[in-house]
């Protein structure tokens, strides 16, 4: 029986969502403007010369960027390739990943003003009161290594949270692990977030931290506090039929673990690539592994690290082309993203860009432009399982 492996590239855009004016990236691009560094040998910190990423380009990735920015496409394809856009009223995490499985955000996301202070007096006495301190540090939009860097003293002095957000629906609590404790953490947000999500702000995010003042180092510990999805996604859709499902990475946290029949968590996305490849070996017929590959996000789009990300999306390119002929016949593999995050864009936040859509096993060809929830109903088409949304498969 047939399998399906989602992996989304986490921000990995490809430029052209026709409604970027409107969330104010008209022009972002994040692919396209990491092509055009690397060819003009602007990111060849850790690498060097033009974007390497020939298993992916094999697939349909540059034929997908044309197509997205509107552009004529030259390449010849061996796999099946697109572009999405999305419905949804964000530029986020939930928003992207939901849609993927077939779920729109049906309402606006409470996002905090970019002020300081940024939250409002009731819900820091909530924090303060569920933390035990007498008050909160941060209250800003702040990214989150600086916000630690400049606050872990203070943080160790006197014991209170750091609480920051960002341009996303999103309430982050960073602590350090020892001094603070990791449980004491994750429980304070677990026991917030209820209140948040009934505000209809998107994630708490416990982030945790170690070292010593000058040395803080963020931890593979932190966790999110997502709100549930609206409604029953892909992964029901697939557990539902009986179906093993599988989460790589933060698709549990994403998900709030609904329809997750097994968790792989690891350290860094080379640990999560090491998880996909032992599930390609041993994931059951019939199954769905869904996989998030966070860093080119966290680590170098929200840095805005041409080179890093560059690096990165050459080193994941270099996995999927030892990945790819290990598929059984009859698996697909589908690649997308969830959002935007160009690293030559202005701030530190994500950008609201069209993702490509490149499928491997299903036979070549152009899909054009689809959107996010085609991709559910698509899986769902393959698996023989009865979707749910409003997409319609584009498989053949």
């Amino acid at each position: 029986m047939a399998r399906a492996f989602l992996i989304v590239m986490d921000s990995v855009g490809c430029g052209g969502a026709p409604d970027a004016a409107e969330f104010g990236d008209a022009g972002a691009d994040t692919l396209g403007h990491i092509v055009r560094a690397c060819a003009a040998g602007l990111a060849d910190k850790g690498r060097a010369g033009p974007l390497a990423t020939p298993h992916l380009d094999r697939l349909g990735l540059r034929a997908a960027m044309a197509l997205a920015n509107g552009r004529p496409v030259d390449e010849a394809p061996v796999g099946l390739w697109g572009a999405a856009t999305e419905l949804s009223r964000g530029k986020d995490t939930p928003s992207g990943h939901w849609e993927l499985a077939g779920v729109p955000v049906p309402w606006d996301w409470t996002y905090f003003p970019k002020a300081t202070p940024a939250f409002p007096d009731d819900l820091v006495a909530q924090v303060c009161a569920l933390a035990g301190t007498a008050g909160i540090l941060g209250n800003c939009h702040a990214s989150g290594v600086p916000i630690i860097a400049g606050l872990g003293a203070e943080h160790l002095r006197t014991g209170w949270p750091i609480c920051y957000t960002s341009a996303d629906s999103v309430f982050q609590i960073a602590a350090h692990e020892q001094a603070f404790g990791l449980d004491r953490l994750l429980a304070l947000c677990a026991e917030l977030a209820p209140s948040l999500h009934a505000r209809k702000v998107g994630r708490v995010i416990a982030r945790p931290f170690t070292g010593a003042v000058g040395a803080f180092e963020r931890t593979p510990n932190r966790h999110d506090y997502a709100i549930a999805p609206p409604a029953p996604t892909l992964l029901d859709w697939v557990a539902g039929a009986g179906r093993m499902t599988h989460a790589v990475g933060k698709i549990g946290d994403i998900f709030s673990m609904q329809g997750v029949g097994a968790l792989h968590k690891g350290r860094s996305d080379a640990d999560l690539f090491d998880h996909l490849d032992r599930l390609v070996e041993t994931a059951e017929d019939g199954a769905l592994i869904f996989a998030n590959f966070v860093e080119f996000d966290s680590l170098y789009g929200h840095r805005r690290d041409v080179a890093g990300y560059a690096q990165a999306l050459e080193w994941f390119d270099t996995r999927v082309g030892a990945l790819l002929p290990r598929l059984r016949p009859g698996d697909i593999a589908l690649f997308t993203a969830d959002h935007g995050n160009d690293p030559t864009w202005r701030g530190t936040e994500h950008t609201r860009e069209r993702v490509p859509v490149l499928v491997a096993g299903a036979g070549a060809g152009r899909l054009g432009i689809c959107g996010f929830v085609d991709v559910a109903a698509s899986v769902a088409a393959h698996l023989r399982v009865p979707a749910q949304g409003p997409g319609r498969s584009f498989l053949r």
